[in-house]
């Protein structure tokens, strides 16, 4: 396996606020992650400085065997596949589906005037069918439903052939049928020997998919438990980092948590 990124003594501050503090996390090509913690625990920073969108104050962040502050980060970021609810409103309302997800080969959002190849589209068209999307490719993307545009922009996600994807909440807004159908294509996408490494962010256990392998928990911007997910998604870790007793069960590789 081969590191994909790496983080040491990481800390962000806005002002007088710390909203990331001493965070150590390494992630290899085989992985798949899950970060959470309740709001304001810093997982969306912490998904920022991992796709090179931002700097930390502290520490260092190496990324791709970049080094952020050292490197070309226009680079890095077409190497790093990232769907987030801050990228997805830069998206523009009247693009095309098939446009959205092949506009990601350059980086960008919205079609200007750069140039595709048959290869290109063909990829789209392809990351478009692994997600049941299809028929969709000529739709404008405001008339999507919610699901359906999470699952596009999962596709854009992987257009560049990325060696690290990050999905931040990529179920938040779904209803449940929704969310059981983006778990379901992110349990195969885990599954894929071919995948690159993997960081899904959620607020729920319920939304971590079937093969994932290690989770983060974060509360106050601090790591409170990391490692293997079976050793790290316990009842006693998941207390404290939302500061209140929980009781929690798995059934074949899904989980659910409740307030105890």
């Amino acid at each position: 396996m081969t590191e994909v990124l790496r983080f040491q003594g990481v800390g962000l501050r806005r002002s007088d606020n710390a909203i990331l503090s001493d965070i150590d996390w390494s992630v290899d090509s085989a992985d798949r992650w899950v970060i959470l913690g309740p709001n304001g625990a810093g997982k969306t920073s912490l998904i920022s400085i991992a796709s090179a969108r931002m700097h930390p104050s502290t520490g260092e962040a190496t990324i791709l065997d970049a080094t952020l502050g050292r490197s070309d980060v226009q680079d890095l970021r077409i190497r790093v596949g990232l769907t987030s609810a801050a990228l997805a409103d830069r998206i523009p309302a009247d693009e095309t589906v098939l446009d959205v997800v092949m506009t990601a080969a350059h980086g960008v959002t919205g079609r200007w005037r750069e140039e595709y190849e048959d290869v290109d589209i063909e990829r789209a068209e392809a990351l478009l069918a692994a997600f049941g999307m299809q028929g969709f490719a000529d739709r404008r993307f405001w008339t999507l439903s919610e699901g359906e545009r999470k699952r596009v922009q999962i596709g854009r996600a992987l257009m560049a052939d990325p060696e690290l994807l990050l999905l931040d909440e990529p179920a938040a807004g779904l209803d449940l049928g929704g969310r059981e159908e983006l778990l379901g294509a992110l349990t195969e996408l885990a599954g894929d020997y071919r995948s690159p490494a993997m960081v899904l962010v959620t607020h729920h256990v319920e939304e971590i998919p079937v093969d994932f392998t290690h989770a983060m928990l974060l509360r106050e911007g601090r790591i409170v438990a990391a490692g293997p997910l079976n050793e790290t998604i316990t009842s006693e870790n998941l207390s404290a980092t939302y500061g209140m007793p929980v009781v929690l069960t798995e059934v074949e590789g899904r989980w659910a948590a409740r307030r105890g």
